[in-house]
């Protein structure tokens, strides 16, 4: 026993991919990108999304299908609608019980739009109500809902668990990134060169990351003394 109490476990993350995508790509992408003094401090589950790709993926030249949606969306005028959005919220919460418990999770894209989300919807009641408070999270090309039924409830209040957001100079969703931030209390801020994409770090960034998924450890460490 007392060498077991030694031990940290790793954080887990539960990892939610990017439109038209799926967990093997996100789990491809991540390990291609990331070195390995970052993916040695991490477990990372990659589930796919409940939905069948409905058109076209931009990655389908990199990457073979099957490609997976979370929810779908429709943009008009001043408005926008989302379908099958309690099914994707029920379908995680799943997943949670399941495989969890998760320290926090981890999203790209429209994975990002989720995790940026959810922890505002859990405080509200309106989402994960049978399952643990996400504690933290990791933001690669995140935005708002864009539901203003969904954006008043989750961003009604400051999103308190510690946070790092991916910004890239040339991603199309930098704009969004950054309205998302402005909903954080006191975000962890990694900005990189590329797009919308996983990026590689930077020496800063990394130490950033590093410093994070250290935070991290303590307090599980601490939550093991307790």
């Amino acid at each position: 026993m007392g060498s077991e109490a030694g031990i940290v476990r790793k954080p887990r993350f539960l990892g939610l991919h990017g439109f038209r995508t799926s967990g093997a790509i996100l789990e491809k992408q991540i390990e291609i990108k990331w070195p390995k003094s970052v993916l040695e401090k991490i477990d990372i589950v990659y589930p796919d999304a409940p939905f069948p790709a409905r058109g076209k993926s931009h990655v389908q030249r990199i990457f073979h299908p099957p490609y997976y949606e979370w929810f779908q969306f429709q943009i008009s005028k001043d408005l926008t609608t989302y379908t099958n959005f309690d099914e994707c919220l029920a379908y995680i919460e799943n997943i949670i019980i399941k495989q969890g418990p998760f320290d926090g999770l981890l999203g790209f894209s429209q994975g990002a739009l989720l995790s940026g989300g959810l922890p505002g919807l859990q405080a509200k009641g309106v989402a994960l109500t049978k399952v643990a408070m996400v504690k933290y999270l990791i933001i690669i090309g995140g935005a708002k809902f864009k539901s203003k039924s969904l954006a008043e409830k989750a961003y009604s209040s400051p999103i308190q668990c510690p946070s790092v957001h991916f910004l890239g100079e040339k991603d199309f969703l930098k704009p969004y990134g950054l309205e998302l931030l402005e909903s954080y209390v006191d975000p962890v801020v990694i900005h990189h060169p590329q797009g919308h994409t996983i990026p590689r770090f930077n020496e800063k960034g990394l130490e950033m990351m590093l410093s994070f998924l250290g935070r991290i450890e303590k307090d599980i460490l601490s939550e093991n003394k307790e």
